[in-house]
């Protein structure tokens, strides 16, 4: 049988499926584009949950930032090409703000943009700063910030989260804090992941049993911290329903990821995207994509067949080496689709220190390609490589996010120049 080629018509077509691609999506529909996303392997649900904007200063000493926007200011002068140093306060923080307001109308609900970073909890048991997160947690930085006595509650066979672990190393900074473990109920013998557990919770039977148990391990605390299973389409009903069940007050802490507040954002993405009229084409890679003059062709297949889009412009938010928007080869890095110019270290002999912990960080990590003012990637000659084509996020160079704990900052920032210079180019 031969298949028909499916035509998708859209005036912006963003690639990518990770924190900038959706934040992208957003910003689109708030400018009421016409938008298409499509995404491969869906990386937002690597992400903790937090919103981290900056969280340590540059380039030295490497200390935790309390003020992200006052570290801004510093990047700028220090790192002017970081993407970050390209865009004004005003508009991260409206980037920031249109993206948990999205969220709160959606029902995940987080905390505002603020003056001050937040101290998150990590399921290693360190603190980190961050500039949003989700309800869920929020007491957590709460119950830490005032050393309250808080009990941390892990369950037999779970994976990637060890109230142990959380304990041992924050005991000296909160000597309150200790921990129990318990049985998930109903739970077979096991190994037990964080998913589906919270897909157990969103039902009162599960809830209720739970409840029980979470009373008896809090042991007098006030506070009772989970590892981040509480649902995973209404968490903020299921913390509510489980302290009223408890008398409690429960917060949640990430599990490594693949983790449960990732997989939240990406289900519910899709679930509200094509209610509000993008067109979503989740988990597919596209295959080619060909730039015109004014217009552009992607090419990709999906479970129904082959589908070619036919759009205005593109924002490429394909990621870096994990998500496909780089490769690394013997000769060097490539950037995926349009084999568009990486700034990159003149050698692969550079591009990692001797230490893998040396304080600079490694070069390959600040590898990417270049863009102008707009956001429109730079070909050999340093001029745009097309008008129509856009880029955000960690695809792009002079940044290292996970040394600054700025990625959110980047994807969103980015994300919302990019689709702004994408409105202006529409229209013309």
């Amino acid at each position: 049988m031969v298949e028909r080629t499916r035509n998708i018509s859209t005036d912006l077509a963003v690639i990518g499926s990770g924190l900038a691609g959706f934040a992208a999506s957003i910003f689109a529909l708030n400018r009421n584009i016409r938008t298409t996303q499509v995404g491969d392997s869906g990386a937002v649900t690597y992400t903790t949950g937090y919103l981290d904007l900056l969280g340590y200063h540059f380039p030295e000493p490497m200390d935790l930032l309390d003020d992200p926007w006052r570290g801004l200011q510093q990047l700028k002068e220090l790192h002017p090409s970081h993407p970050l140093s390209r865009i004004s306060g005003n508009d991260i923080r409206d980037a920031f703000g249109q993206v948990t307001d999205f969220l709160n109308e959606c029902g995940i609900h987080y905390s505002s943009p603020g003056g001050k970073n937040l101290q998150a909890l990590t399921p290693a048991g360190t603190v980190k700063p961050t500039l949003c997160m989700p309800e869920t947690m929020l007491p957590g930085v709460n119950a830490f910030h005032n050393k309250k006595s808080a009990v941390i509650v892990d369950f037999k066979g779970l994976k990637g989260f060890s109230g142990k672990q959380v304990v041992a190393n924050l005991k000296n900074r909160w000597p309150g804090l200790t921990t129990c473990r318990i049985e998930f109920p109903d739970a077979r013998p096991g190994e037990l992941y964080p998913e589906p557990m919270a897909r157990a919770l969103e039902t009162p039977y599960n809830r209720e049993k739970l409840a029980t148990r979470l009373i008896e391990a809090a042991g007098g605390c006030n506070y009772l911290g989970l590892p981040a299973i509480l649902g995973i389409h209404k968490p903020d009903k299921v913390r509510r329903e489980l302290e009223r069940l408890t008398g409690l007050t429960i917060f949640e802490i990430p599990t490594m990821p693949p983790a449960v507040p990732g997989i939240r954002l990406r289900e519910m993405f899709q679930q509200i995207f094509p209610q509000k009229g993008l067109t979503l084409i989740p988990q597919q890679k596209v295959k080619k994509l060909i730039l015109h003059k004014t217009r552009a062709t992607l090419e990709l297949t999906d479970n129904l067949g082959p589908v070619m889009i036919e759009t205005k412009c593109v924002l490429l938010a394909t990621g870096r080496f994990l998500s496909g928007g780089l490769q690394a080869g013997f000769h060097g890095i490539r950037e995926s689709l349009l084999d568009l110019p990486v700034a990159q270290p003149e050698s692969r002999s550079n591009w990692y220190k001797k230490r893998y912990t040396d304080r600079n960080g490694h070069p390959i990590n600040q590898a990417g390609i270049e863009v102008d003012s707009s956001f429109r990637p730079l070909d050999d000659q340093k001029k745009v490589f097309s008008k129509n084509l856009f880029a955000a996020g960690s695809l792009l160079a002079h940044q290292d996010w996970i040394r600054g704990r700025c990625g959110a900052g980047i994807a969103l920032g980015t994300a919302f120049k990019a689709v702004e210079a994408a409105a202006q180019y529409l229209r013309k």
